[in-house]
């Protein structure tokens, strides 16, 4: 399996309740986010939302869908949600809340492996192509959330954690 360990930065000029509550409410990311073909709820967790599972399907610019579960791992309100991935990747995603002045800075980290035996056999050639798409999904998360809640979209990082050493600095 080919491992990937990616790091999305996003500052809007949001309040960060606004911006926590729109990244919690997953099920409703479709209505917002390009990529995200849709969001369905498989398992309840507890009354916080941990062990809950979460069936996603993406699709970017390529001409494939990634469908894989989120079992919810830790969630705490305004500052983390993060869970436990399984499917067509396999690993854990987790994003994280901070807040300077009136700039929101969400940060999502994504370490996972791909399970799809045809993307580990060209992944050597295309393991470029597949960071830049999962980046261009990403940026149209940022715009989409800037469109949902009206706010000026400041910046919008990807780094490749494998490759770059700088991502390691503080925001």
């Amino acid at each position: 399996m080919v491992e990937y360990r990616l790091l999305t930065i996003w500052r809007i000029e949001a309040p960060l309740e606004a911006v926590y509550a729109a990244i919690h409410n997953s099920p409703h990311w479709p209505d917002w986010w390009p990529g995200v073909k849709s969001v369905e709820q498989i398992k309840s967790g507890d009354a916080d939302g941990i062990d809950s599972v979460l069936r996603y399907s993406w699709q970017g610019r390529l001409p494939y869908q990634m469908m894989f579960d989120v079992r919810a791992t830790r969630i705490e309100k305004l500052v983390a949600i993060e869970g436990a991935v399984q499917g067509d990747l396999e690993g854990v995603g987790c994003w994280s809340f901070f807040r300077r002045g009136g700039v929101s800075i969400v940060r999502y980290e994504w370490h996972v492996r791909s399970t799809r035996w045809w993307m580990n056999l060209i992944a050597p050639l295309a393991r470029p192509m597949f960071i830049r798409n999962h980046g261009i999904l990403m940026r149209q998360g940022a715009e989409g959330l800037a469109n949902l809640l009206n706010a000026p979209l400041l910046s919008q990082e990807n780094i490749d954690l494998m490759t770059e050493t700088q991502a390691s600095q503080p925001i």
